[in-house]
């Protein structure tokens, strides 16, 4: 019986220590006059449907191709992966319903351009929050 203890309590180990680690958060961040965001909106803004915010036309940015926040944003908000993500604005452009929004090169331009742009809203990953953003939605 202590044999059969032992077992589980090493396959519990093993499978703790094989887990990876879970990724950091994506904090959705805003220009100042702009209110928090429900997931629904973030949604029908990074895919087109919704270019404002009560009644205010609002410009959204995305982080790089590829990168890891870009990718737990769009799994998260989006609800698609990179590969469905950018398929859908391309039939959307091919259509004529619009542009992908525009991608940042770092989370240091994404706040920049948030910042300094009204209406601007874009995501970085929790661990780039600093004091003075204003953050519309956290997952």
């Amino acid at each position: 019986m202590n044999i059969i203890r032992m077992c589980v309590a090493l396959l519990g180990l093993t499978l703790l220590v094989a887990m990876p680690a879970q990724a950091d958060g994506v904090v959705v961040i805003g220009h100042p006059q702009l209110p928090k965001l429900h997931a629904t909106v973030l949604r029908k803004l990074y895919t087109g449907r919704s270019t404002e915010v009560n009644g205010a036309p609002v410009i959204v940015v995305n982080a790089p191709p590829g990168s890891p926040v870009r990718n737990r944003f769009l799994s998260t908000y989006v609800e698609q992966d990179e590969e469905r993500y950018v398929a859908y604005w391309t039939v959307r452009r091919f259509i004529g319903k619009g542009l992908p929004p525009k991608e940042m090169d770092s989370a240091a331009a994404v706040i920049e351009f948030v910042q300094k742009t009204p209406g601007t809203i874009g995501y970085i990953d929790a661990a780039e929050l600093r004091p003075g953003l204003n953050v519309l939605a956290r997952q």
